[in-house]
């Protein structure tokens, strides 16, 4: 992978980051359960988890293509 392309996927995972934690989206796990736990925590931990892991993946291919 050439260093545009690289470039080019970390720029679309930090607009994917900023999608997944904008406040719209979050607002729409952000209500009142009808029984139970909210799913707000929830959706915050996995989304994180993606983040990261998309990260930490693109970043190891990015150092192997080098």
């Amino acid at each position: 992978m050439n260093a545009s392309g690289s470039h080019a996927r970390l720029v679309a995972l930090i607009g994917l980051a900023a999608l997944l934690f904008s406040p719209p989206l979050v607002l729409v796990f952000d209500r009142p359960p009808a029984a139970g736990l909210s799913w707000l925590p929830f959706y915050l931990f996995v989304a994180w988890l993606l983040v990261i892991g998309l990260a930490a993946w693109l970043m190891e291919h990015r150092q192997e293509d080098s």
